[in-house]
């Protein structure tokens, strides 16, 4: 018996590569419904990555180090420039900003104890800060968003620093959106919003038209807190190397580059899929804009690069780290880590016409793991004290392979990763990450 796959290859048919199946099924969705198509997950398209660089180990010309008997650090200290309580963390990889409403109670609550386990930070993302999640973490890092939902200065004391997002990897320019079916009680409460009623988070702060008016609110943000916490200020990678100098002219004490292939809990996919530049293009312009300024690994006077989007393993974050990021976040790779996702739901993820490994619909609030939800049937089959277990163990082998690449690189800490330590495999990624391609010594456009 012939597949449907051999019987259109006898009659001859050929897919077309500018309307395949996905697009002809993307035109017919939004033909039956008239709305756009809204999801999670992040950029699906393929594009240049961390995949495309390859370390160049020790051998003759450079000694390794033996990872049995020589040190290799992980330890950052993020914003010393002006506040008076710099976070110190063990190792450079922390937890990007996920909301309370994206995610259930429980699952914050687990992202404060695996980073406090491994040393690191986690961050409240939009809608306020919870008590489990303030109660578990270590270090916490209180966003301060253009929605203002759930803000109050009490929060923003009680924070280990504070971030200002200007914008977000995958959707820069755009706002978030978090759908009534996850709008419960607490998380209205907590956001002053109406219960059940879709939310949409405005694209750009309220009392801010540029540059000079987010100097204005740093200095406010440093008065509230008196000067204590540091500032972070985070943009989603488009005009990187402009928004970077901009943000330090500001008085940013760290700054959050986010690219594209950074995830969301719920967007426009064409903002997913066509807006924004990937990860590896924007960490050489940040860099360059710090150089610039002459504040790049500056030592008390430095401005610290934070880089997150589709990082996934050690390998990624001693890439990023190399390229001339001081620190790394994650947050789809944490919430994997966390369970989501897992096979053991894969029955139920077959229920809402997905599988283990594809669900992005994030925003309908029906996740089986009990993460992305606020269904208290499905939040109550979370346990954070086995979450948080997960995400510890993940922070512990990104470290550890990091470290496993520096050291074939001789070097004695993470931070001292260097872009000469890196080559490409492809021109894109060679022109983007301004790396020689492998075996030559020619960078394309330079």
């Amino acid at each position: 018996m012939s597949s449907p796959i051999d019987d259109r290859a006898r009659l001859g048919l050929r897919e077309s590569a500018t309307f395949d199946r996905t697009t002809i099924a993307a035109i017919q969705r939004a033909a039956d419904t008239g709305i756009y198509d809204i999801r999670g997950w992040g950029a699906k398209r393929p594009l240049p990555h961390f995949d495309d660089l390859l370390f160049l180990g020790s051998s003759m010309s450079r000694y390794p180090l033996e990872g049995y008997r020589e040190r290799c650090g992980t330890d950052v200290v993020l914003g010393g420039r002006n506040a008076k309580h710099p976070l110190h963390l063990d190792i450079p990889v922390t937890i990007a900003g996920m909301s309370f409403g994206a995610l259930s109670g429980p699952a914050k609550e687990a992202l404060g104890r695996g980073a406090s386990e491994a040393g690191t930070s986690t961050t409240t993302g939009d809608g306020g800060m919870t008590p489990e999640e303030r109660g578990q973490s270590k270090h916490l890092v209180y966003q301060y968003l253009p929605s203002r939902y759930g803000m109050n200065p009490d929060d923003l004391r009680k924070a280990d620093a504070i971030e200002v997002v200007l914008g977000q990897g995958a959707k820069p320019g755009g706002g978030g959106m978090l759908l009534g079916q996850k709008i419960s009680e607490r998380v209205a409460g907590m956001r002053t919003l109406p219960e059940g009623i879709d939310q949409r988070s405005a694209c750009r702060h309220p009392d801010w038209t540029g540059p000079d008016d987010l100097t204005i609110k740093i200095n406010e943000l440093r008065e509230i807190t008196d000067w204590e916490k540091p500032i972070y200020v985070k943009i989603g990678a488009s005009r990187t190397y402009y928004d970077v100098k901009l943000a330090v002219h500001a008085g940013a004490d760290v700054v959050v580059v986010d690219g594209m292939q950074g995830g969301t809990a719920a967007t426009q996919e064409v903002f997913i899929e066509h807006v924004g530049i990937p990860t590896l293009a924007a960490i050489p312009q940040a860099v360059q804009a710090l150089q610039e300024l002459g504040v790049h690994r500056a030592g008390s006077n430095g401005v610290q690069l934070i880089v997150s989007g589709g990082i996934r393993n050690g390998a990624d974050v001693a890439k990023a780290l190399a390229l001339g990021a001081d620190a790394v976040a994650i947050g789809t790779a944490a919430l994997i880590a966390l369970g989501d996702n897992h096979p053991r739901w894969e029955s139920e993820y077959q229920k809402l016409g997905s599988a283990a490994g594809f669900y992005d619909d994030f925003q309908d609030g029906r996740d089986p793991s009990g993460i992305s939800t606020q269904d208290p049937e499905l939040a109550a089959r979370f346990d954070p004290v086995e979450g948080g277990r997960r995400l510890a163990n993940f922070l512990r082998v990104l470290t550890m392979e990091a470290q496993t690449i520096a050291r074939a690189c001789g070097k004695a800490h993470v931070t001292h990763l260097e872009p000469e330590d890196l080559v490409a495999i492809t021109i894109e990624a060679a022109a983007m990450a301004r790396i020689p391609l492998a075996g030559t010594n020619w960078i394309p456009g330079q």
